[in-house]
């Protein structure tokens, strides 16, 4: 089998890790953009950050305006801020949504993108980037994936470039210690939609599926305390590696169709994107064991469990579904049908074969 694997980002995990290791931020500049949401403050994050700073005497401007799922005046917002403090790297902490405003702030700060930042080729000069997750699930710390609110075309479209990956994460469970158990949930289904689908992808390999399989295995052992919202440190921090192990895996097989159906009810609704990939998964997934019953079989056994009861426990976790109009569902099935992770999947699915998936997940 011929395949390659590429993640070069340095993980450094643990209780208090981001002050244990300050030293290792000196190498990445003399000055910081911080880029992360209002939640850094609470959870305890930003101060560890700022005081990592302190100790390498480096200075540091906050950006703190990341929305969920960033726009493009977000980026330009953030991007034109590093410019004006003279910024020389960048700190991202939060979830997906600041982890990702991060990647393109990076870029934007030194290329720009006068022609726009959905068709810009991404060169090798962007700001060095140090990570510090505070979800588990989108595993933007060890991706070179960006999504952003494209309101032209009315989705999520990536930006993806070797060098949008960071050089630096740090894993520390504590941080999510205050998590809403919405948010806990919807990006745990977020990882495992990524592990499910990486192993789906036509890029999926040795390396990757081990990495998925043990992704899967730490979030099936914390299935009872998500279900309870009953944490504990260690549950928090095998969340956490999951996460990142899950991100390792679609930073080299990217993701499928779940993604691409998920946009469209993460667009028009306000769906998490976590939440909107759980809604898919089982549906997707069964749709694929009728072309690729091996593939598919082989996931169920990382699962632990068959397709009935993979489709309960997560429909346990969501609670009440979403119910959409038919009319609804067949836009988002075209929309669906026309995204680049179409193609990324052993399992081709033409339009109808998406538009059977939503039903079966969101019908009304």
């Amino acid at each position: 089998m011929e395949f390659e694997y590429y993640v070069p980002v340095r993980i450094v995990s643990g209780a208090d890790c981001v002050k244990k290791n300050f030293a290792l931020l000196r190498s990445l500049g003399n000055r910081a953009l911080i880029v992360t949401g209002k939640s850094s403050e609470k959870n305890g994050a930003l101060e560890d950050a700022i005081y990592a700073l302190n100790m390498n005497g480096q200075k540091y401007t906050v950006f703190d305006s990341v929305p969920n799922n960033p726009t493009l005046e977000c980026v330009d917002e953030g991007a034109a801020l590093a410019v004006r403090s003279g910024a020389d790297f960048v700190v991202a902490i939060g979830g997906g949504s600041p982890m990702d405003a991060a990647k393109a702030i990076a870029m934007l700060a030194v290329q720009g993108a006068p022609e726009g930042l959905f068709s810009h080729p991404i060169t090798h000069n962007v700001l060095p980037m140090a990570h510090i997750p505070t979800t588990a699930g989108t595993g933007s710390e060890v991706t070179p994936y960006a999504i952003i609110t494209n309101d032209e075309k009315q989705t999520k479209t990536s930006i993806s470039a070797p060098s949008l990956f960071p050089v630096l994460a740090f894993l520390d469970g504590k941080y999510m210690a205050s998590l809403p158990q919405n948010v806990t949930v919807n990006t745990a289904l977020d990882a495992l939609s990524h592990a499910v689908e990486g192993m789906l992808s036509v890029r999926a390999s040795l390396f990757t599926d081990a990495l998925a399989r043990e992704s899967i295995r730490l979030l099936m052992g914390e299935y009872d305390n998500l279900l309870k919202a009953n944490y504990t440190a260690q549950s928090r921090q095998n969340l956490l590696y999951a996460s990142t192990l899950a991100g390792m895996v679609i930073a080299n097989t990217g993701t499928t169709a779940v993604h691409g159906m998920g946009y469209s009810l993460t667009y028009f609704h306000g769906v998490p994107h976590g939440r909107a990939n759980g809604l898919l998964l089982p549906a997707f997934l069964s749709q694929c064991r009728e072309r690729c019953p091996e593939r598919v079989k082989e996931i169920y056994s990382a699962l632990g469990m068959e397709e009935n009861v993979f489709s309960e426990k997560v429909s346990a976790l969501l609670g009440k579904r979403e119910e959409y109009k038919d009319s609804e569902l067949s836009d988002y099935a075209r929309r669906a049908s026309v995204n680049k992770n179409i193609k990324n999947c052993i399992v081709y699915f033409s339009e109808e074969d998406l538009l059977r998936v939503l039903k079966k997940s969101l019908g009304a």
